[in-house]
């Protein structure tokens, strides 16, 4: 249990916390949220034991394993599989003592410590701490290369492999997926949810949260509330409560207005991919999400360039890869072939390493193509934020200045303005960016984005270093921007709403992708389930040649037919399952089409139909519950009954 009473908490002449209290219990998932600068990362040095209190108390469960992540890793020259293995300190230590008892001659020892390793489950260490950096998206050639090789965001991955790697009954997770790709984030979802221990993750992105956590802890005017449920059960418990204020009810209604402008102005432009109607539907909540942030610092618009051409850029037969300054070629994508046209809404997805931000770079023509053609529209105005435009700011200079430089004419009362839509209010329009954190830098970057007017706007990653205030306000912007757009994020929020189709990038190509994020993420497992039965087939063919006579082939032949036998009918099932979910699920898309008939809900004559479509809605939706259930229950027996005949086999 981890409790808080009555604490205040000062740093410099900023109170963060005043009488706070909390209590979490053992197993809670707590997600940790509130603007940058409330005193999240303090409250992480305080359970730590790093901070000391001004007044209160904070108990803690005697003996408990804390592991928590490191915001810096040195460029050490040890080996990342080692440096991980290095996050369990008692096994090491027991490791270090196994090697001096041997070296003395002592076998009565050596043997208890062999238990004391066999206890700690260290014999399968390298294998997990193996299976932790692969999932993080390193490969099985990196695991023995230095740490130093890699850079600064490689490096966090292998600090959060060792961190989750630790031995722990408390995991404190600050900002985990800044550095992480969509597939990565993925996997780490998979895993803390598995996590049997307390976990508390300090997070800004909203379906991370909502996937991993059950409780909710909000810094609100230097208290601590707590809220059971996921972000977005607090996202709704709060708007119910602000909306009982009435000082906020007028600015509330504006906001809920104004999102339901965009909704309308949008519906009839999404098409039937599933991509466009997952969009739409989360279009649809924004106007109840408004207002949990009506209350937001940040608050702007996006425009759109006064002249748009048709096609705005083209890419024909290009190369896209790098080349040294030897003449000698990397080449990451080929054959891509693809238009962009004014109003598209791409989100690029895709496996670590394949090419999405090389196709970014490629695109803005900041990375020549290796061959290949790149015919720009002639009103082109491209729009590019990435990780590195943080670096290129100019330290000494402040906000103000940054805008100034880009259209020296423009009226200050106009920049002003304009800056305090991204949060720079008062003198923080004339303070020097040396003194920014990493939110602050990204908010003016994205801003001097925003006020070249592109019509064209390409963006990757452009989430990381915001907080969930900041990220809302860019989703609402993204969502009515009128130009087109290209987005690389992990933020899965800010996909649905923003985007209409995505692209795949993978196996050095690129093409369209028909399907939503859910889609993607049954595509990745079966892609990285191909892969795993591609490794074990040739390890078995490897053996084969190496050691079985040709009659052992003809019997693991003949098994292989017997095990396709018997897994026939559990195939059957779940194809018929899934079969089903195509159809209701087409039934409910065209239930929902006619839902959308606004005259359905005004007309008195129509009253009959619309209870029936209601009704009707209701039972589609649970009939796909059901059959969601069944093929989830048919693949689980169906991996099951592989992994029993595959181990029958290796025994």
């Amino acid at each position: 249990m981890i409790a808080l009473r009555q604490v205040s908490l000062q740093r410099g002449p900023q109170t963060l916390l005043e009488g706070a209290d909390l209590t979490l219990h053992a197993g809670h998932k707590a997600g940790i949220v509130g603007p940058n600068g409330v005193g999240k990362s303090s409250l992480f040095k305080l359970l730590l034991g790093e901070l000391s209190l001004d007044k209160g108390e904070v108990e803690m469960s005697g003996g408990q394993r804390i592991a928590h992540m490191d915001q810096e890793v040195a460029a050490l020259e040890r080996a990342i599989i080692d440096y991980v293995l290095d996050g369990d300190r008692e096994l090491r230590q027991t490791e270090a003592a196994l090697e001096a008892a041997r070296e003395r001659g002592d076998a009565h020892r050596e043997a208890e410590l062999h238990g004391t390793i066999e206890a700690l489950d260290g014999y399968s260490a390298p294998a997990r701490a193996a299976q932790l950096l692969i999932g993080l998206g390193f490969v099985q050639a990196d695991l023995d290369r230095p740490l130093a090789a890699f850079s600064g965001g490689w490096r966090m991955r292998a600090n959060l492999a060792r961190t989750l790697f630790k031995p722990s009954d408390l995991l404190l997770l600050d900002e985990p997926t800044n550095h992480l790709d969509l597939d990565a984030l993925l996997w780490l979802e998979q895993w803390l949810t598995r996590y049997p221990g307390t976990l508390l993750l300090i997070s800004h992105d909203r379906d991370f949260l909502d996937a991993v956590c059950d409780h909710i802890v909000h810094f609100d005017r230097q208290r601590l509330m707590l809220y059971r449920g996921n972000y977005s059960t607090f996202e709704r418990t709060r708007a119910e409560k602000l909306a009982l204020q009435q000082a906020e009810a007028a600015k509330q209604q504006a906001r809920r207005e104004e999102i339901e402008r965009f909704v309308a102005r949008f519906r009839y432009q999404a098409n039937k991919a599933r991509a466009a109607q997952s969009r739409l539907k989360t279009l649809e909540r924004m106007g109840d999400i408004a207002v949990a942030h009506a209350d937001s610092p940040f608050n702007f618009t996006i425009p759109c360039a006064d002249k748009v051409s048709h096609p705005l850029l083209v890419l024909d037969e290009a190369r896209l890869g790098y080349r040294d300054d030897a003449g000698r070629e990397t080449v990451q994508l080929e054959g891509v072939k693809l238009t962009l046209l004014p109003g598209q809404r791409i989100g690029l997805l895709g496996p670590n390493g394949a090419g999405k931000s090389t196709l970014i770079k490629s695109l803005t023509g900041d990375l020549p193509l290796l061959s290949g053609r790149r015919v720009a529209g002639e009103h082109l105005a491209i729009g590019y934020f990435a990780q590195h435009q943080l670096e290129s700011l100019d330290l000494a200079a402040t906000p103000f200045m940054h805008v100034q430089r880009l259209s020296p004419t423009a009226a200050d009362l106009d920049i002003r303005n304009f800056l305090g839509g991204f949060g720079f209010h008062g003198d923080d329009v004339f303070a020097e960016v040396a003194r920014f954190s990493g939110g602050e830098k990204a908010r003016l970057a994205l801003a001097l984005v925003v006020w070249q007017k592109p019509n064209l706007l390409l963006l990757d990653e452009p989430t990381n270093h915001l907080d969930l205030e900041m990220r809302e306000a860019l989703t609402e912007a993204l969502a009515s921007f009128a130009g087109t757009v290209i987005i690389v994020s992990h933020d899965r929020h800010l996909l649905r709403a923003t985007v209409d189709e995505f692209w795949r990038v993978a196996d050095h190509r690129v093409e369209p992708f028909d399907g939503d994020l859910e889609d993607y993420r049954a595509w990745l497992k079966a892609r990285l389930e191909g892969e795993r039965r591609e490794a074990r087939a040739d390890k078995a063919d490897r053996q084969a040649e190496g050691e079985a006579p040709r009659e052992d082939r003809k019997t693991a032949r003949r098994a292989a037919a017997e095990l396709r036998e018997k897994l026939r009918p559990l195939k059957k099932t779940r194809d018929r399952a899934e079969q089903a979910m195509e159809k209701v699920q087409a039934e409910l898309a065209s239930v929902e089409e006619a839902l959308g008939d606004a005259e359905l809900y005004t007309e008195p004559a129509r009253k009959a139909e619309l209870t029936e479509r209601l009704a009707r809605q209701g039972e589609l939706k649970s009939r796909l519950e059901q059959l969601e259930t069944e093929w989830l229950a048919a693949e689980e027996a169906l991996e099951a009954e592989e992994a029993v005949i595959h181990q029958g086999w290796r025994i």
